[in-house]
């Protein structure tokens, strides 16, 4: 479901679970992997991507959640807060986090997209997009604050509001992509850009704690508004 490897100073996540939706065994795997990189010491850069060549992460397993009972997605109750506390840890994390958006990353797999440090993506296919408002889904205040905190007020409103698919040049150009590359290309060049973040890594407390106060106390990622301290909240 999800695989974790190191290329020298690099860990490398992928979700392997075809279109990686997610439910509460997809996001405790996620966790566990993150667990045994944070159980590392010196250089260290995490690179996250999908194994399926259409899709990175196809957001919320509606299937499970609308259906019978639990499932095999794993228990339905607990969800919503396992799920953001993950996102609050990814954001939070201790070392650089890139991630190859190899395919379509819709909802909260656009959401797990935006909790790395930097974002490259395919340049020919695939999307970026929060499509709650399209499927009748309120977008909780924290992935609010999320998508507030990566992106320009302009590109926020058209994210959230016109649930607008950005392609990669596109998001590029709006800012919360760094950077697109064909298919064939595209995870050799996160893996580069991981390699030379990687030595940032060395210090985790300290680049846990730039990551929280880089952008000023009122829009703190930790702030009472910010994202880091709502995800840590919950979901509602």
């Amino acid at each position: 479901m999800i695989n974790l490897e190191r290329d020298g100073d690099v860990f490398v996540l992928t979700m392997d679970a075809g279109e990686n939706r997610w439910n509460t065994n997809f996001a405790r795997a996620f966790d566990a992997r993150l667990d045994e990189a944070l159980a590392s010491e010196g250089p260290a850069a995490l690179v996250t991507r999908s194994s399926d060549p259409k899709f990175f992460s196809n957001g919320l397993d509606l299937d499970w959640r609308r259906g019978e009972g639990d499932g095999e997605g794993g228990d339905k109750s607990v969800f919503g807060d396992e799920f953001f506390a993950l996102m609050d840890k990814l954001i939070t994390f201790p070392m650089p986090t890139l991630c190859a958006v190899n395919g379509h990353g819709f909802g909260a797999g656009f959401m797990m997209a935006l909790c790395h440090d930097v974002r490259m993506m395919r340049e020919d296919r695939g999307y970026l997009c929060a499509n709650e408002i399209q499927i009748g889904m309120a977008i909780p205040d924290a992935e609010l604050s999320l998508f507030r905190h990566k992106m320009s007020g302009s590109a926020f409103f058209d994210t959230v509001q016109l649930a607008r698919r950005w392609t990669g040049p596109e998001a590029k150009a709006a800012g919360f992509v760094q950077d697109v590359a064909d298919m064939d290309s595209l995870f050799d060049k996160t893996m580069d850009r991981a390699r030379q973040l990687a030595p940032l890594g060395a210090n985790r407390a300290l680049f846990a704690q730039s990551k929280e106060r880089i952008f000023g106390e009122e829009p703190s990622i930790n702030d009472r508004s910010g994202a880091a301290y709502l995800l840590r909240q919950g979901h509602g």
